[in-house]
């Protein structure tokens, strides 16, 4: 199930229910923090990253042994989620059919970016995210070129972490072979918290403001502007 941004009040009234129902709750440790007191009562299931199998498992397991388990993911858990691990165990275990398993979607970061940058997801769009634990750069690079030169608005999650942080400056100059230097570029970090901050900057700029792995950037296409408030891709009515 999806958390959205992690704000009971972001949150789907579908999973704020299955929150309270489910015996045992199973996700990421940060993840568990930001649900608060509607852990309360529950079995508590966390761990670190990268540990996302192990996680999948015990969910599967307890669900096996006849307990309720929500499995959480923040945003959607079918978008860089739980979701997909856990349904290729359960394929693996020969367990599809015998559990009933529902997916319960969630506010990706995506939509909670754009949203408080205005409307910069109004035509056609793609989300990369620029983490190579699981994906080789290569295949990220490729993608990053395909979706600058076909000029989508291009989402990018998991922009920086301590260990990671040549692999927004590549990001940007693929973008820079494809884009105006001047294309609008909004920051989004911790979207839809309480410590939410907001920058609408540019491809050329972008890079001297703080990012890191609780930030969304999100870069234009050639028809996205930006007003005093706004970051606005327009949709094509011809107004």
């Amino acid at each position: 199930m999806g958390i959205g941004p992690g704000d009971p009040d972001q949150m789907s009234l579908r999973a704020y229910r299955v929150l309270g129902e489910a015996e045992v709750i199973v996700g990421y440790s940060k993840y568990i923090e930001l649900l608060g007191e509607l852990t309360a009562g529950k079995e508590i299931i966390s761990s670190g990253m990268k540990r996302e199998v192990e996680r999948a498992l015990l969910a599967i397991e307890k669900a096996a042994g006849g307990r309720y388990v929500a499995v959480v993911s923040s945003g959607d858990p079918g978008i860089y989620g739980m979701a997909g691990i856990t349904l290729e165990l359960l394929e693996k275990q020969g367990l599809n059919g015998r559990l009933e398993v529902g997916i319960i979607p969630g506010i990706t970061s995506a939509n909670a970016a754009a949203s408080s940058l205005g409307a910069p997801l109004m035509h056609d769009f793609a989300v990369v995210s620029l983490s190579d634990l699981l994906t080789p750069w290569e295949v990220i690079e490729n993608r990053l070129d395909a979706a600058a030169q076909a000029d989508f608005v291009t989402v990018l999650y998991n922009p920086v972490s301590k260990k990671r942080t040549e692999q927004i400056k590549k990001a940007r100059e693929i973008f820079l072979r494809h884009k105006p230097s001047s294309t609008p570029v909004g920051i989004v970090r911790n979207a839809k918290r309480g410590d939410e901050e907001v920058i609408n900057t540019d491809l050329e700029h972008f890079l001297e403001h703080t990012i890191d792995m609780f930030t969304v950037v999100l870069i234009g296409n050639r028809q996205t502007y930006l007003t005093d408030r706004f970051m606005i891709t327009p949709r094509g009515y011809g107004i």
